[in-house]
C-alpha cells in the first residue's frame, strides 16, 4: 500500500490536487454497514486516501482496525488513527502487530481526548501522556514500518486555550486573529503567543522524532491556516502540512464543534450561521456547500497545500457538493473526459434548485 506522506510531498511539488476523506467507527452494526456503503460511493472521487478516527475516549478501536481493513479491500488507503487514550502498551503493540498483518503502513498518532468522565488526559498504567512519546514508540519499535502523519493546531492546542481575561492584557494582533467567542456566553478565548510559539515546538519535536506529515485541526477562518504553515515554516518544519477541514452539516454540530474546540468563527460566517439557527435542514447543508467551496479555493489559492482533509461526520452530500465546484474529477475520469466542458448548469446549492437528495 502507498506510504500517503511520501505521496502528498511528491503531488504537493508537482503541484497536483488532492483529496482524503475522514470517518468515524459508528457505534451499531447498522451504522458500519451504512458506513461501508457510503465509503463505496465515494471512492468515486478517487480520494488519495481515507481517515478512520480510533473513537471518542478510546473506544470502538475494533471497528476502527475493521475499517481500515475493509477500505483497502474496496480498493482505498487507510489511514489509521492511533491514540494513547486508555491504550496500556500491550494493547497499543497489539494494535501494531495487527495492523502490520492486515497490511496497513499508515497511521496518525495522536493523544486523543481524555476517557468519557475524566476532564484533563492522564494516561493509564504503561501508556503515553502525549502523542510525541507515542511516535517515539512507533519509531522505536517499528522502525519504518509505517508511515506516520500527526495532529497540528493552527489556533493552538484547545487545553492551551484560555479566556483572554487570564492574558491580564490587550491581546496582541496576532493572538486578536486566531481568538475566537463562546457564542452562549461572549467569553473571548485565545492561545497565547507565548503557548502558541511552544506550541510550535512541540509540532517540530513531533516532526524530528518521525512524523512526515501533519494534518490540522478544524477550522473555519483560511487566514488562520495560512499564519500556522508559514509560522511552521519559520521554525524549521518542512513536512506537508494538510488543512483538516470539517464540512458545515448541520447548525447545531456547527455550533458544538465551536464550542468544544474553541474555534474561531470569522465573524460573517458566526452571523450567517446563527440566521440560520432553525433553517430547514436543506438550507444549512446548501450554505455548508456555499462556505465550504469558498473556503477550498481560499486554500489551494494560497499556495500552501494542494491537498483537502474533509472530515466528512459520516455524511457525503455536502462533500459531494462541494467537489462539484471545485469541479473535481478523478485522474481516470480526467483523462476519459479532458474535453468535456467543466461550467455546472444550474448547481443544486444555487438558490431555487433543488438538492438531489430531495
Amino acid at each position: 500500500m502507498p506510504r500517503i506522506a511520501d505521496e502528498v510531498a511528491r503531488l504537493d511539488a508537482q503541484g497536483e490536487r488532492w483529496i482524503a476523506f475522514e470517518y468515524f467507527p459508528p457505534k451499531t452494526e447498522s451504522g458500519v454497514a451504512n458506513l461501508k456503503d457510503r465509503m463505496q460511493r465515494m471512492k468515486r472521487h478517487a480520494p488519495l486516501y481515507i481517515d478512520v478516527t480510533w473513537g471518542a475516549g478510546g473506544t470502538s478501536s475494533d471497528t476502527t482496525m475493521d475499517l481500515c481493513v475493509d477500505a483497502q479491500k474496496m480498493g482505498l488507503v487507510a489511514n489509521m488513527h492511533l491514540t494513547c487514550t486508555n491504550m496500556p502498551r500491550e494493547k497499543l503493540d497489539n494494535a501494531l502487530v495487527s495492523a502490520h498483518e492486515h497490511g496497513l503502513v499508515n497511521i496518525l498518532a495522536l493523544r486523543g481526548d481524555p476517557p468519557v468522565g475524566q476532564v484533563d488526559f492522564k494516561p493509564v498504567e504503561t501508556g503515553f501522556a502525549c502523542a510525541l512519546d507515542l511516535i517515539r514508540h512507533l519509531r522505536a519499535e517499528t522502525g519504518n514500518r509505517f508511515s506516520i502523519t500527526c495532529a497540528g493546531y493552527p489556533e493552538g492546542h484547545p487545553d492551551r486555550i484560555k479566556p483572554a481575561s487570564e492574558l491580564g492584557r490587550p491581546m496582541s494582533a496576532t493572538e486578536e486573529a486566531r481568538s475566537s467567542v463562546d457564542v452562549e456566553t461572549g467569553v473571548v478565548y485565545v492561545c497565547s503567543d507565548k503557548h502558541f510559539n511552544e506550541e510550535l515546538l512541540y509540532l517540530k519535536a513531533k516532526v524530528d522524532a518521525g512524523a512526515q506529515m501533519v494534518v490540522t485541526q478544524l477550522f473555519y477562518d483560511t487566514q488562520v491556516y495560512v499564519t500556522f504553515v508559514d509560522a511552521c515554516r519559520a521554525v524549521g518544519i518542512v513536512v506537508p502540512i494538510v488543512p483538516g477541514l470539517m464540512c458545515i452539516t448541520s447548525a447545531p454540530g456547527f455550533f458544538k464543534m465551536l464550542k468544544f474546540c474553541k474555534t474561531r468563527a470569522p465573524p460573517k460566517l458566526l452571523a450567517e450561521m446563527t440566521a440560520l439557527k432553525d433553517a430547514e435542514a436543506d438550507k444549512v447543508k446548501a450554505f455548508g456547500v456555499a462556505f465550504g467551496l469558498d473556503m477550498c479555493n481560499a486554500l489551494l489559492a494560497s499556495k500552501r497545500t494542494t491537498g483537502l482533509h474533509f472530515c466528512t461526520m459520516n455524511v457525503d452530500a455536502v462533500v459531494d457538493g462541494i467537489l462539484q465546484g471545485l469541479h473535481w474529477q478523478s485522474a481516470a475520469a480526467a483523462a476519459s473526459n479532458a474535453s468535456a466542458s467543466t461550467t455546472i448548469a444550474n448547481p443544486w446549492w444555487m438558490p431555487g434548485q433543488v438538492p438531489w437528495w430531495s
